[in-house]
């Protein structure tokens, strides 16, 4: 048996633009993409701690070391600039793979510098 669990995650992400004029999905720097192991086109849910939205979209890589969080299209509506987020990937894990599994998860500060994680 497999179990959908949560793979990546980015705490407390920093939202650095919204644009609305974009065919959507979230751009993130692809320096973050890489620690967390999220793809581009992966799904992802994504919390706004600030307003309680969730909503769930794509990722589409940013520029490396730009520190860029960008919510992009109509989710565009559910944040602002400044909101802090959580994105999140999951994935199908075997039963068998349980025992030692961890997803790789990073908390972020105002800045979107890791502070802790891998």
């Amino acid at each position: 048996m497999q179990r959908l669990m949560l793979t990546s995650k980015l705490h407390r992400a920093r939202v650095t633009d919204v644009n609305m004029d974009y065919e959507g999905s979230i751009e993130i720097d692809q320096d973050l993409m890489d620690r967390v192991d999220m793809a581009t086109y992966e799904q992802v849910h994504v919390f706004n701690i600030n307003n309680g939205s969730r909503f769930i979209t794509y990722v589409i890589p940013g520029k490396r070391g730009s520190k860029a969080i960008m919510i992009n299209g109509a989710a565009a509506r559910l944040a602002q600039i400044n909101d802090r987020i959580i994105i999140v990937a999951y994935g199908m894990i075997d039963n068998k793979e349980l025992k030692d599994y961890h997803p790789k998860k990073v908390l972020l500060d105002v800045k979107n510098d890791v502070v802790e994680g891998p």
